[in-house]
C-alpha cells in the first residue's frame, strides 16, 4: 500500500502547533510536500520565532508521518519565516523594520522598561532579529538596563549607528544626554526627537522593534501611536486597582487609534521572599485577568515581584540573559511567544506590493 500526499496531509492535521493551538495544515504551516515511492519530505514553516522548539516540533509531526502504514523515510525541515504585517490606515512601514511592537502602561513604576527589555531579549533568543526604541524621553532606562554606555556613531553624518548589546539594537536619547540630565523639554520637542530616533537610527533587518512607551495616555503617547507605524501593542500592569485603572485608559488610547491590542503583562504579581518562599499576592490578585475579560485581551503571563528581577536589569544584565534557563526567564520567553504568535496572526501588510501611481500632466 502506497502512502499519497493526501494521507500525510491528513496525518499532519491531527499534530498540533504547541504555540498556535492550531493543526499545521489548517495553519497553512506545511510547505513542499513531497511523496516519493514510500519516502516523505515537508517543510513547517513557522510565521513566529521558535529556535527552543524547533526539535521538539520536527519530532512530533515526523512522528506522525512515519507512523502510517508502509511509510518508509520521512524528512521535515522546520524553519521561521518572519513577514511584515499591517498597521495603522495611512501609515508606511519603516525600512528595515518588519513589525513593531509598543509596550505600553497607563502609569510609571508597573515595570514596563523592564517587561519591555525582557520581551526584546526572549524574541531574539528564539532567533529573530530585534531592535528596542527606548522612547520614554524624560526617563530613558534602556542604556542602563542592556548595559551600554557611550554615543551612536554617524557614518554619513545625518543617521546614527544602533548601539548593540546581548543581541539587541538599541536606540535611546539617554545616550546622547549626561545620565544625570534632566530633559526640560515640551511635549512637540519630545516627539521630534521620539521621530528622529527612529527613523534616523540605521536599523538593520529587524523582524521586531520592540518600543519601551512612555508611560501615560498624554500627547506624546497620542502622537506617537498617530504617526508612528505599529504593529500591535503590549499592556502592562501590576494587579493593583490604580495600576488597572490607568492601563485601562491605556488599552482604550490605542484602540482608538487604530493599533491592536496584542495582550496584556501582568507585573508584580506575586511576591516571593528571598528568605522563605513565601508567596503573597501584596498588590492584589487576578485584577489583570478580570481586565483582559472585560475588553476582549489575551492574558499574556504574569510575572513574580522578585529581587533577583531588579537586581539583574539594574546591573544590565535582564533576567532572560542573566538566568536564560530559569523560571522568570521562561515566563518571560512564553509571553515573547505568545506575542509572536499573535503578530503572525494579523494579516500581511501588503503595501510593498501595490505600485505607486503618479498622474502626469503632458
Amino acid at each position: 500500500m502506497s502512502i499519497t500526499v493526501e494521507d500525510v496531509k491528513a496525518a499532519l492535521s491531527k499534530v498540533t502547533d504547541p504555540n498556535t493551538g492550531k493543526d499545521y495544515c489548517t495553519s497553512k504551516e506545511v510547505r513542499n510536500l513531497k511523496v516519493e515511492g514510500a519516502d516523505v519530505s515537508f517543510d513547517i514553516e513557522l510565521g513566529y520565532p521558535a529556535k527552543s522548539q524547533v526539535e521538539a516540533i520536527r519530532a512530533s509531526v515526523t512522528g506522525a508521518v512515519a507512523a502510517l502504514p508502509g511509510a518508509g523515510k520521512v524528512s521535515a525541515n522546520v524553519y521561521s519565516k518572519i513577514i511584515s504585517h499591517t498597521v495603522q490606515r495611512g501609515l508606511k512601514l519603516l525600512p528595515n523594520v518588519k513589525n513593531i511592537i509598543a509596550v505600553a502602561s497607563g502609569k510609571g513604576g508597573v515595570g514596563k522598561s523592564t517587561t519591555a527589555v525582557n520581551l526584546a531579549l526572549a524574541l531574539a533568543a528564539e532567533g529573530a532579529s530585534v531592535g528596542v526604541l527606548d522612547a520614554d524621553i524624560y526617563g530613558p532606562s534602556q542604556p542602563m538596563m542592556l548595559g551600554i554606555s557611550g554615543r551612536p556613531e554617524s557614518k554619513d553624518g545625518k543617521t546614527m549607528e544602533p548601539l548593540e548589546n546581548h543581541g539587541l539594537q538599541v536606540s535611546s536619547i539617554g545616550f546622547m544626554i549626561d545620565p544625570d540630565e534632566p530633559m526640560v523639554w515640551r511635549g512637540p520637542m519630545v516627539t521630534q526627537a521620539l521621530q528622529q530616533l527612529l527613523e534616523q537610527t540605521n536599523w538593520r533587518d529587524l523582524d521586531y522593534l520592540v518600543v519601551d512607551m512612555p508611560p501615560g495616555t498624554g500627547d506624546i503617547q497620542l502622537t506617537l501611536s498617530q504617526k508612528v507605524p505599529v504593529t500591535g501593542a503590549v499592556i502592562v500592569t501590576t494587579p493593583q486597582d490604580i495600576a488597572l485603572l490607568d492601563a485601562r485608559k491605556g488599552l482604550k488610547m490605542f484602540e482608538k487609534v487604530g493599533i491592536p491590542i496584542l495582550g496584556v503583562v501582568e507585573n508584580m504579581s506575586t511576591h516571593i521572599c528571598s528568605n522563605c518562599g513565601h508567596e503573597e499576592h501584596i498588590f492584589g490578585h487576578g485584577g489583570g485577568a478580570k481586565m483582559c475579560a472585560d475588553f476582549g485581551a489575551e492574558y499574556l503571563g504574569a510575572l513574580p515581584l522578585t529581587m533577583a528581577i531588579r537586581e539583574q536589569t539594574d546591573s544590565g544584565k535582564p533576567t532572560v540573559v542573566a538566568e536564560p534557563d530559569g523560571p522568570v526567564a521562561g515566563i518571560y520567553k512564553e509571553i515573547a511567544r505568545k506575542v509572536a504568535v499573535k503578530v503572525a496572526e494579523k494579516a500581511k501588510d501588503m503595501t510593498s506590493k501595490f505600485p505607486s501611481i503618479v498622474i502626469k500632466n503632458d
